[in-house]
Formats: C-alpha cells, sequence, structure tokens
C-alpha cells in the first residue's frame, strides 16, 4: 500500500461513521508544497501553510492507537514543523461536540475565537457546529 492509502484508512477508521478522506484527496494534498505531513499511519497531522499561518487540516489516530500521547506528539511535531516554514499563527476547526479533540487542544494552548453553526454533517442527527480555534506560535 502507498503511504496516502495507509493514511486514508486511518482516517475512515478516526472519523466513522462520517465519510473519511480517499487515497486520492490524500495524494493531491501530499503533492502540494504548502502541504505538511507530521507522524504516521498510526496517528497524523495534515496541514498547510499559507504566509505567517499554519492550519490543521485534519488530525487522525487510528482506533487502535488512541490515549498513547501519539496525538500530541503529531500536533507538536506540526507546530514545529510550521513555526520553521514561517508560521506565527495556527488555526483548526474541531467539531463542538468532540471532547476528546477539544481537551487534547486546550491542553496544547489553542483558544476559541469563533463559531460556524451547523458545519459538521452528522448521519442521522443535527448538523454540529465548529470551533475555531487558534494558537500562538
Amino acid at each position: 500500500m502507498s503511504l496516502a492509502a495507509d493514511l486514508a484508512a486511518t482516517h475512515a477508521l478516526a472519523f466513522a461513521p462520517e465519510r473519511g478522506w480517499t487515497e486520492a484527496e490524500i495524494d493531491a494534498l501530499l503533492a502540494d508544497p504548502a502541504i505538511i505531513l507530521s507522524g504516521t499511519a498510526r496517528s497524523f497531522v495534515l496541514g498547510r501553510i499559507i504566509l505567517d499561518e499554519a492550519e490543521v487540516l485534519t488530525l487522525a489516530t487510528h482506533p487502535d492507537h488512541r490515549r498513547a500521547g501519539l496525538a500530541r506528539e503529531t500536533l507538536s511535531d506540526f507546530e514545529t514543523a510550521a513555526k520553521d516554514r514561517g508560521a506565527r499563527y495556527l488555526f483548526l476547526e474541531v467539531a463542538e461536540d468532540n471532547g476528546p479533540a477539544r481537551a487534547l487542544y486546550a491542553q496544547a494552548g489553542f483558544d476559541a475565537v469563533g463559531k460556524r453553526a451547523g458545519y459538521y454533517a452528522r448521519s442521522g442527527a443535527a448538523p454540529v457546529a465548529a470551533l475555531i480555534l487558534r494558537k500562538t506560535l
């Protein structure tokens, strides 16, 4: 399997029952020079740098590897890589109902700076707001 296929498999499991990103979608991101990949197929962050801002596009941890500190480690690695490439600020969006991710981001020093109502679609349920989080690097 390719790296993109491995990442897509983890993404699908991490975000089930919602749709994970496909191998083709991840492969296209990896081809973009503004994209940073931190981590491995067990736990990874995909993000991009635009001028002095970095954005976490996704953070996914394989369910078999959760609660081992991998997400915290890959997020920290991403922050270092983004800072090394000139980013001064880091942004991300997280579902308002995703308690574990919100706890991770709070521990990492992110603050809420906005909210997008109804941003995340949910199978058989009402959409959930996205919280926009920011951290100064």
